[in-house]
């Protein structure tokens, strides 16, 4: 390797302060290769240990270093001058308590991996929940806020915790972080004659570092070049193997013997280079603590407000009784994200989360844009008034006239959302025709709680989307429904294959006749052809199938979408109610292909 390698300026010129993951403690071997002590050799680890000290104890921890607070030191409670020191408290020498590990390294044995616990009262005060061998936040997004690596056999090498987090509870509790860490990189090489350092060993240091370079002559497989090892053996002469108990007192010289010699060491002269860096460094505290202590952070995101584009904080959108607008995509964003979700109060009114305890209502108004109280989004966390922002738009269409009727007028609209009522028009129909034919036409499969959280208007923010939509909802229908099973009440004619949804029609024929039926099934036709563009080259003329699905493409998309589910629904629960009725015909009068 180049001498740069050795002399670890990519390290050196890096600081913690301006990490966004600060590593809490670390036994990292970063690259081994070759065998220890022969030629090709090569190694680099990297080692830290960390205190959190309070603030009126930092100049007692300065003084402290690697061998103090690094990798050698486990934690366990003790006993100490008579009283007991838990396990997380760091004491100085003179028995001063001046700060506490973040993280916790438990030694059982020998024979089970040691475990690293960040500690309880940091997972506490952030609400993290441990997944594996992360921490995430759930209030938060489930942001990742700390990770535990682990090597192959399952043992821990490094624990690190984001910076934001770190400096939001350092600064809640008057603490700062002291790291103190180790970079060792070293090669066995034939020849050192590329490292030019002026002294063996060279020293440099300043700013909390001290590196060290050396180059040692070395016979191949460790031994110091032309060094000897003496050997001393000492042992009892007065053993009697024949005695069933054997018992030893103090030795003396006449039960003692012992000797002494030397080795030489041989082998090939190599060389063994090396670079090392210990540092100690400070993270300081955050400025505020916003997380913790509830620290008020100046406004960061703005919304427009109005139609001169008009752009307001948390601030001033407390006040008074108005309203935002949001591309329909907001809805999108925030419901498709880990902890988020999407409920219905009316057809156009409902709730929207991105954060389980973050519930906001809204509406949709006439042009399909979202509207949302404005005190209701100023109150949210900032991490959340981010992604609104992101789809805020002025105003235009007004506001819902369901989300005012529910707001202002308090009296909220008696419509219904056609999302609430896909699964019970699903399990209705298997309902219906298990009573009337001993059959169930829903065929259950692990996709069907996904695809249904997902049937939604707002899926359809672009053309993209409407398809995608249509081809879900006839996954749910047509791609579920089991014609075999159905194909045992109605049969095809002679070389004639059914598939689902014309099993399905000859079936409801057998209760309403066949003219009925075709209208009964129709919006189920269209939908299943309105999947086609999603996976396929879009059909020049899709117009019968958006006419069957009964959707006007004159609407806005998130309209289109909300009367596609509209007829599936209904037709659904249409369906369950007919087949709940007695049979018209013995036998179908068959429904052309």
């Amino acid at each position: 390797m180049d001498q740069v390698w050795f002399e670890l300026g990519d390290v050196r010129k890096r600081r913690l302060e301006g990490s966004v993951w600060i590593p809490l403690r670390a036994i990292h071997s970063k690259m081994t290769s070759g065998k220890s002590g022969h030629i090709g050799y090569r190694e680099e680890f990297f080692g830290a240990g960390s205190v959190a000290v309070f603030g009126k104890h930092r100049n007692e921890a300065e003084t402290l270093g690697w061998t103090d607070i690094g990798i050698s030191n486990e934690h366990a409670g003790c006993i100490q001058d008579g009283r007991y020191v838990p396990s997380d408290v760091y004491e100085s020498y003179e028995g001063i308590h001046i700060g506490m590990h973040l993280v916790l390294e438990q030694r059982v044995n020998k024979d089970e991996v040691r475990e690293w616990y960040l500690h309880q009262d940091l997972v506490l005060a952030f609400g993290l929940k441990r997944e594996g061998d992360t921490w995430v936040a759930p209030n938060i997004g489930y942001i990742e806020v700390a990770r535990l690596h682990r090597d192959q056999t399952k043992k821990p090498y490094l624990l690190e915790l984001r910076a934001e987090y770190l400096k939001d509870y350092l600064c809640a509790r008057d603490m700062a972080l002291y790291v103190t860490s180790y970079w060792n990189r070293e090669e066995v090489v034939a020849s050192a004659e590329h490292v030019t350092w002026p002294e063996n060993p060279f020293r440099e240091s300043g700013a909390g570092d001290r590196w060290e370079g050396r180059i040692m002559p070395i016979h191949e497989g460790g031994h110091p070049f032309g060094a000897e090892t003496a050997v001393f053996h000492v042992s009892r002469t007065d053993v009697d193997p024949h005695e069933d108990v054997p018992t030893f007192g103090i030795s003396d010289n006449d039960s003692v013997a012992s000797r002494s010699w030397t080795e030489t060491h041989e082998g090939q002269k190599v060389f063994r280079i090396q670079g090392e860096l210990w540092r100690n460094e400070w993270v300081e505290p955050g400025a505020q603590s916003p997380r913790i202590r509830g620290d008020e952070l100046p406004p960061s995101v703005f919304f427009i407000s109005d139609a001169a584009g008009q752009q307001e904080s948390k601030t001033t959108l407390v006040k008074g009784s108005r309203w935002l607008w949001f591309r329909p995509d907001v809805v999108m964003a925030l419901a498709h994200r880990r902890g988020g979700g999407l409920h219905w109060y009316t057809r156009d009114t409902g709730a929207v989360r991105c954060s389980p305890d973050y519930d906001v209502h809204f509406g949709i108004n006439a042009v399909g844009l979202v509207n949302v109280y404005a005190k209701d989004i100023a109150l949210l966390p900032d991490w959340q008034q981010r992604i609104w922002a992101g789809h805020n738009v002025g105003p235009e269409g007004g506001v819902s006239d369901e989300l005012l009727a529910s707001q202002m007028k308090a009296d909220p609209a008696e419509t219904q959302a056609p999302e609430d009522f896909l699964e019970r028009g699903l399990v209705l129909l298997n309902e219906a025709a298990s009573k009337t034919h001993g059959i169930e036409f829903v065929r259950e499969h692990e996709h069907r709680k996904h695809l249904l959280s997902v049937a939604h208007r707002f899926r359809a923010v672009d053309q993209a989307g409407f398809f995608a939509l249509a081809k879900d909802l006839a996954r749910l229908t047509a791609d579920s429904f089991d014609s075999v099973a159905m194909q045992r009440i109605v049969s095809p004619p002679k070389g004639t294959q059914w598939r689902s949804l014309k099993s399905l029609e000859n079936l409801v024929a057998l209760h309403t006749g066949a003219e009925s039926a075709h209208q009964l099934v129709g919006p189920l036709f269209g939908i299943y052809e309105l999947r086609h563009p999603d996976a396929h080259l879009p059909s020049s003329n899709l117009s019968e199938a958006y006419r069957l699905a009964d959707v006007d493409q004159s609407r806005p998309l998130v309209f289109q979408a909300y009367q596609m589910l509209d007829s599936c629904v209904a037709t659904l629960w249409s369906l369950a109610k007919i087949l709940e009725q007695p049979r018209i015909a013995a036998k179908p009068t068959v429904v052309g292909d």
